[in-house]
């Protein structure tokens, strides 16, 4: 005889873009449905430069969240040209895109953004995000009128990530679009990437805080080494910077500006891992490196394997 399978028995697991223009919430979105800092988030767009699954095991739920780099227009670098590569030629990964747009906002980048997610027949689901930056609430509701006009959305709906503390109702809107099927991920899993990897994003996250202008868009990390012992981690990490002025700045004065970056990624790193971390940090000039494939390669933006 055989037995009878229920819902419970079954087994759901799928994969979920989080795709847009740079700087409109996605990592920080992410983060929120996982429940750790697992992303790196600033108020600078381009912060994130690589795709990054977030993993979510619920009961018979698997959701694969999969952040993206912005979608944007910038052209006149390789590391550009990568970072958009990467973006997106992840949508096709997807069960379900959430579209993130900023609350009031539509620019050439999101049209563009739009564009992209288009081409493919995926369901996708607007996310209206930053309605609390709305001075006028009023104004929300023929934002979303106007914009729902451009595609034909599954969902749409209005949020917060940054304020938003208990991401169930979202995971119930897009549980629907998980195939059935086994789980692709042990069920403790939380990423795909090593958290060597996960340590470098950490402290470029804190330079990205730290620095102005031009300096942040110029920095990028190598994990040297990194050691567990039981007295906790040991991470020794190398900020390539492509000018010695920019050098100096990492560094600010009396060497004030680097223990304050390390002293940030060590709280976060050690947050995340919930171990001691010990952090050294040094500053390298590496000329052009946005431009070396080489270097592109090292850091695994957009690597071809």
């Amino acid at each position: 005889m055989t037995e009878k399978i229920t819902n419970k028995d079954k087994k759901y697991c799928g994969h979920i873009v989080i795709a847009g223009r740079p700087n409109v919430g996605k990592s920080t979105l992410m983060n929120r449905m996982l429940g750790v800092h697992l992303a790196a988030t600033t108020p600078k767009p381009q912060t994130t430069r690589n795709r990054i699954l977030g993993i979510h095991t619920v009961d018979n739920y698997q959701y694969v969240f999969v952040d993206t780099p912005g979608i944007h227009d910038d052209k006149n670098r390789l590391l550009n040209r990568r970072i958009n590569r990467t973006a997106i030629g992840s949508l096709v990964e997807g069960d379900v895109i959430l579209f993130l747009l900023e609350a009031g906002q539509w620019r050439k980048e999101d049209e563009k953004a739009l564009g992209f997610i288009a081409e493919h027949k995926i369901p996708v689901v607007l996310i209206i995000n930053k309605i609390d930056q709305i001075k006028k609430k009023e104004a929300l509701l023929p934002f979303i009128q106007k914009v729902s006009a451009f595609h034909d959305f599954d969902q749409i709906i209005p949020l917060s990530a940054l304020r938003e503390k208990d991401p169930r109702h979202l995971l119930d809107k897009i549980s629907r679009y998980l195939p059935e099927g086994e789980f692709e991920y042990d069920p403790d899993e939380l990423t795909d990437r090593s958290m060597r990897f996960i340590s470098s994003e950490l402290v470029r996250e804190q330079l990205m805080f730290s620095l102005k202008q031009e300096a942040p868009y110029a920095v990028a990390v190598e994990i040297e080494d990194y050691q567990e012992t039981e007295k906790g981690i040991h991470i020794d990490a190398l900020i390539y910077v492509e000018r010695e002025g920019q050098k100096r700045i990492v560094i600010g004065k009396k060497g004030a500006g680097l223990k304050t970056i390390g002293t940030e990624a060590r709280r976060r790193i050690s947050g995340l891992l919930e171990k001691p971390v010990h952090l050294k940090l040094w500053v390298k000039v590496k000329e052009n490196w946005r431009e070396s494939p080489k270097m592109l390669d090292m850091l695994s933006i957009d690597r071809e394997l």
